[in-house]
């Protein structure tokens, strides 16, 4: 679980995945020793709300692509304009 020293302190992406998927697992595991039905309950209606909010899920990548073109067209002219970068 600890990171190595390298890493500055930085939490990795699939670190911090595997956190979460095993925080939601014990989170599930108590809510199905304190109430079993509601657990089984979620078990099987978490595919199905999955499947319904998928389509809103892919209105907004594009939507959030629609507003990253037009990002990129209204910002052209100022990095045009800007020249090139020196470093």
């Amino acid at each position: 679980m600890w990171e190595p020293l390298g890493s500055r302190g930085r939490i990795s992406s699939q670190s911090l995945r595997r956190r979460c998927a095993l925080t939601k697992f014990l989170l599930w595991l108590v809510l199905l020793i304190l109430c079993w039905p509601l657990a089984l309950l979620a078990l099987v209606l978490y595919p199905l709300v999955w499947l319904i909010l998928l389509p809103f899920r892919m209105v907004g990548i594009a939507v959030e692509g629609v507003f990253s073109l037009l990002r990129g067209v209204i910002l052209l002219p100022g990095r045009v304009l800007a020249g090139p970068h020196r470093t």
